[in-house]
């Protein structure tokens, strides 16, 4: 299975960029060496300058794959979603129990992708990116136009994904969506909080808490309604 998984490059918005990454070697180069930058500098301080100087090319150059680091932001986060919902069907997929396949959706959700290796994008650079840097690309006055243009379909269908096994055990429930938009965006901050901002919350960076915490919250929601 993973011998397979690793080697799927996944498909994100067309919209996100203006050549397609993967269609040459200064692509590839652009979108990995970018995701370690950003992980490592954060994106008050990355640029395409600076980027350019490490790969050994031109800003010009990187403007014909990207119209601005905000858009190389989206899609490595696209990126990330996408995967993850390779991860969600490829660890469900012999899953008959709706809850287990819950549970295995909410640990992803909480802990990243299952599958850390990938021919094409580093899972685990891309994971600290999204944890640290990804609520940027969203909490800006385009998401609307963003939002239009369908570049967010990818954490959409990951989500959608797990709305629907939701929806398996407790076809009653009325929130599904807005349950797992919350434990996916919070998951995400209590990571960085138990990282940069420990007096936020009672779990460490490594342990079950956090997954217990979140697979709690989820049951009783549904259970309780």
């Amino acid at each position: 299975m993973e011998s397979i998984i690793k080697r799927i490059r996944v498909e994100v918005s067309p919209n996100l960029y203006l050549k397609e990454p993967f269609s040459s070697e200064l692509g590839v180069s652009i979108v990995r060496e970018g995701t370690q930058m950003i992980q490592e500098v954060g994106m008050e301080q990355f640029t395409f300058k600076k980027l350019a100087q490490k790969i050994g090319s031109t800003e010009a150059a990187i403007y014909r794959y990207f119209d601005n680091k905000h858009k190389l932001l989206l899609y490595l986060s696209a990126w990330y979603w996408a995967w993850m919902e390779h991860n969600l069907v490829f660890a469900t997929a012999n899953l008959k129990d709706p809850e287990e396949r819950l549970s295995v959706a909410i640990r992803l959700m909480v802990d990243g992708p299952i599958y850390r290796e990938n021919e094409f994008l580093d899972p685990n650079l891309l994971r600290g990116l999204v944890v640290n840097e990804s609520i940027k690309g969203y909490l800006t006055k385009l998401v609307d136009l963003e939002h239009e243009s369908g570049i967010f379909t990818q954490v959409y269908k990951f989500g959608e994904r797990i709305s629907h096994i939701i929806r398996e055990i407790n076809p009653s429930y009325s929130f599904p969506k807005t349950l797992v938009s919350t434990v996916m965006e919070s998951s995400l901050l209590q990571s960085f909080n138990s990282q940069h901002l420990p007096g936020m919350t009672e779990v460490k960076p490594e342990g079950s808490e956090r997954y217990q915490f979140f697979h709690q919250l989820v049951f009783k929601a549904i259970s309780n309604e």
